[in-house]
Parts: structure tokens; sequence; C-alpha cells
């Protein structure tokens, strides 16, 4: 009745932006994304059967308001699912900022939904986990693997992720925490109003899926240029459609551009190395293995006070214990 597991972030490379149905969190286009070996969350669900609601805590502070209302919510789908009327403690903590752009509900949704399965005694394939996080987190169905990682869009039954074979291409990214505060507008809201009002939308879903084909040639033929060429060309024109919404979203700020600005100069300088852009202002940066350490002396000497954080490919979530 007491279930642990791990989940780690991942950042989209084909980025997802957009719904096609909010109920079943269902993306308007499909997106590829590399889990990271960072930052992992590490979520235990105990099923409490005297309790009348479910409990939630992050990082031993109580959840509340609208968080506590996502989980609440998501453990009734999964007890649900497993003909349970049982309530949920629920005790969850991460090591990545939360709400900045830097995908803790990624992992968050993933570890607590591979958790939870397993409380509430339910047997999921790969496939089906990856439907369910869907539920909590659109990103988080890609957090349930490893590695390089496709989401599909479709209907209920067809929206799920699964890995990308990848022979020859080793990635790295280097995450520069600009901000770590918690962002002004949240992505579901953001989605929305983009979807909404920005003119620029349509053209958006129309370009995703020749993107998608693109990325996964050059992942095929081990190319970094062409899959980091792609990656960032990809970001900056889902913030430009952002930019297009009534009111416009801006995640960016003036640290995001002279971050920018840096990832151009190491190109020139033969560093090569790829922007991508989240919801938030902070920068993550691909590269070659090898090339971290010059990608992140460049940025430590651009600013004054950031934070570095340096990834390889992760693993998908796993369950680690019965408990915490």
């Amino acid at each position: 009745m007491s279930s642990t597991a791990i989940a780690h972030p991942n950042i989209a490379l084909i980025k997802y932006w957009g719904k096609a149905d909010e109920r079943l969190s269902l993306p308007a286009t499909g997106s590829l994304s590399l889990t990271l070996d960072i930052a992992p969350t590490r979520t235990t669900v105990t099923l409490d059967p005297g309790a009348d609601q479910h409990v939630a805590s992050w990082s031993g502070e109580p959840m509340t308001g609208r968080e506590l209302e996502r989980v609440s919510a998501f453990l009734d789908l999964v007890a649900e699912r497993a003909g349970s009327r049982t309530r949920a403690v629920v005790e969850t903590a991460n090591e990545i900022p939360t709400g900045a752009g830097l995908a803790s509900s990624a992992a968050g949704f993933a570890a607590l939904a591979a958790a939870a399965s397993a409380a509430y005694g339910l047997a999921l394939s790969p496939r089906d986990l990856s439907r369910l996080a869907r539920r909590g987190s659109g990103s988080a169905a890609r957090s349930v693997f490893g590695g390089l990682v496709q989401w599909h869009a479709g209907d209920d039954e067809g929206s799920f992720a699964e890995p990308i074979e990848a022979p020859g291409l080793e990635l790295a990214l280097v995450v520069a925490v600009l901000t770590a505060g918690r962002k002004a507008i949240g992505s579901r809201e953001a989605m929305r109003r983009t979807v909404a009002t920005s003119p620029f939308f349509g053209a958006w879903v129309a370009s995703v899926p020749d993107e998608l084909d693109a990325m996964r040639a050059a992942i095929a033929r081990a190319d970094l240029t062409a899959v980091g060429e792609l990656a960032e060309s990809n970001a900056m024109r889902m913030h430009a459609t952002m930019l297009g919404a009534a009111p416009p979203v801006r995640y960016w700020n003036a640290d995001t551009v002279a971050a920018l600005d840096v990832v151009a100069q190491c190109r020139r300088d033969g560093i090569e190395a790829y922007a991508t852009i989240d919801a938030g202002p902070n920068v993550k940066v691909l590269c070659r293995p090898e090339a971290t350490t010059a990608v992140a002396d460049r940025l430590r000497a651009a600013f004054t006070d950031v934070d570095l954080l340096v990834s390889g490919s992760g693993p998908g979530v796993r369950i680690v214990g019965p408990a915490a």
C-alpha cells in the first residue's frame, strides 16, 4: 500500500506547446525530448484507508490550492482505474526549481504516476504508464522513458511517448538557471492564451510534423549539427508564437537574451553549442559531452550569479522501494 518512484526531468528539442484537448491533456502536435540524468523527483504514495481526502507535501511543506487540486484529481483518476475509494498520502521532493520552465512538473507527475499506480495495485505497461502520466502533466508522458523520447499526438489511446534509438549520438545539456523563481504565468494558462489568440499558432502546428521528421532523420544519422540547429530554431518559433498572443506571453528577460548571445559566440569560436528555451527565462545549451566545460565556462564568465547544471542522457522512471 506504499510505493516510491524516481523520475527525471526532460527537455524538449522539438517542443510541445498547445493542447488539442485539455481534459485528456492531448497535445496539438507531437514532440521530442531528452531525459536528463540530473535533478530527480522522488515521490512516495501511501494509501490511508482512514483518510477522507488526499494529502500531499512538497519537500516537507503541505501542498494547498491549485497544486493540491491537481495532485488530488490525478490520484482520483488512478484510484478510479483501480476500483478503489481509498485516499492517499503523497510525499514528494525534487532537486530543480519549480515553476521556472525547467520541467519539474514532467518529473513530478511521471514519478507520481509510477508510485500511485504501484500503490493502488495497477500493473501498467510502459506505454499505458506514459498515457497515465500525460493526464497529470503532458510532458510527464516523456519522463516515463530515458534518453531521447518522442511523444505522439492523437486521441487518448494514441497519445503516448516512446523511446528513440540513437546509436552513435552522444548529447549533453548545460542548463543555465538564470532565474529560479516561479514564473508569472503558468504554462497551462500561457498555452490557452496562445491557442486562443496567437495568429501564428496555426503555422506552428503545421510546421512541427516536418520538424519531427527532420529531427528523427538527424538522430538516426547521429548528426549533432542538424539536431542542434533544429532544436534551436524550433524553440525560437515556439516563443515567437507566444509573443503573438494577446496579451503577449514573454518568458525571456535580459539575461535570457545575453545567454543566447553567449551561445552564438561559442559557435563563432568553434565550440558547437545550440540553445533551447522552454516556458521560462532559463536557457539550456545542447552540445557534445566533451564541450560542457567550455560552454559552462563561457556562461560563468558572462553572469555574476548563475547556477549551472550539466546533464547527460538520463534514465526513465523507476520504482525504488515500498517507501521513502
